[in-house]
């Protein structure tokens, strides 16, 4: 009986060993890891919502700013539609020329979900109709202060004085003594960072040897002193060959940061006149 025993418990003991070996191979053979989601990521439940607005950048019309308004969105691809492609969320992207290109977004999250949107950005040249003006720009008009109006800075020199023969084009022309105290000046309102041309005619008398300068002055000038820093443009003037007949004369400028430039006039040692000032976008 006891030899049958001890049979029997190595048989259970052999039975009891070989489940417990097939147990622990099966446990090795199952994977039961799976994949938690990375810090920041979004549930499926809220899945990434790709959205953007753009438009045109203020100082170069070339240039688009995007906006990203994607939701529950951690990473972001941008294709401009030109071969260019970006990572920022935000990004500002210059196209080589005008004309219409197809921008799309991936937005997607830790999870790895993604969602896109794809839009039509039409790059055009915008129109600047804005063209400075430039009062009394003739001397033809009669105000307050007969035909002079709108070229005072008392600060700077005597109001010029009026004209009615010759003139270029009107009733009336500004006129400058020989004694070089008088001046005209007009502060005119300008789009910052433009490039302009002032046209005007002039004319001369023949003796004696004398200049006459149009300047273009960044703001509003109230000292002499001022004016050289001032000075963004500047012609002198020497045509002596006829004073009946008037000259035509350009400026070209740019108006830089300014929203305001003034044009002065002075003369030195020679009697002046000036008509027919003119300002448009160059």
């Amino acid at each position: 009986m006891h030899n049958i025993n001890i049979k029997n418990n190595i048989k259970g003991t052999f039975w009891l060993g070989s489940i417990f070996l097939l147990f622990t191979v099966f446990l090795s053979s199952c994977d039961f890891t799976y994949d938690l989601p990375e810090a920041n990521s979004i549930a499926d439940e809220t899945p990434p919502s790709a959205s953007f607005d753009f438009k045109q950048d203020d100082a170069d019309y070339l240039t688009i700013d995007f906006s990203n308004l994607s939701g529950s969105a951690t990473d972001y691809v941008w294709d401009f539609g030109d071969g260019s492609t970006s990572t920022a969320k935000n990004p500002s992207h210059t196209y080589a020329e005008i004309g219409n290109y197809t921008v799309s977004l991936s937005a997607s999250d830790k999870l790895g979900v993604v969602n896109s949107l794809t839009r039509t950005v039409e790059i055009i040249e915008p129109v600047d109709d804005f063209v400075p003006v430039i009062l009394n720009a003739g001397f033809d008009e009669e105000g307050d202060d007969s035909y002079r109006d709108h070229w005072k800075n008392l600060e700077l020199g005597g109001i010029l004085q009026i004209t009615s023969s010759p003139v270029h084009q009107g009733p009336k022309a500004g006129k400058f003594p020989s004694a070089g105290d008088r001046i005209a000046y007009q502060l005119i309102s300008v789009q910052p960072n433009k490039n302009y041309l002032l046209s005007f005619y002039y004319t001369m008398k023949t003796s004696p040897e004398g200049t006459m300068s149009v300047a273009i002055l960044a703001g509003h000038v109230t000292e002499e002193e001022q004016i050289e820093g001032a000075t963004i443009a500047e012609k002198t003037l020497d045509d002596q060959s006829d004073a009946s007949t008037y000259v035509l004369e350009k400026i070209p400028f740019n108006s830089g940061d300014n929203s305001e430039v003034a044009i002065f006039v002075s003369n030195v040692g020679v009697e002046c006149r000036i008509d027919s000032f003119e300002i448009e976008n160059n």
